[in-house]
């Protein structure tokens, strides 16, 4: 039997606020996510979404994060 041992996750507002940057961007970034990676949808009573990440997730991005804002900073070159 599976056993999911996800017990919370971080919304992207919020790790947009701990890394400084724009959620757009992040969302950008987030794009290129998917399950696997800790990314996940919640949905509340409307129907608007907020992207989430588990703490694997924001790994995830946070390392996602750190190749776009190199590529960036090579392309400004």
């Amino acid at each position: 039997m599976h056993v999911n041992k996800v017990d919370h996750v971080t919304t992207i507002d919020r790790v947009a606020a701990q890394l400084g940057e724009c959620v757009d961007f992040l969302h950008d970034v987030a794009n290129e996510m998917d399950i696997a990676d800790g990314v996940i949808w919640v949905y509340g009573v409307g129907d608007d979404g907020v992207l989430a990440f588990t703490d694997f997730g924001v790994e995830n991005l946070v390392e996602l994060f750190k190749i776009h804002k190199e590529t960036k900073s090579h392309a400004k070159r």
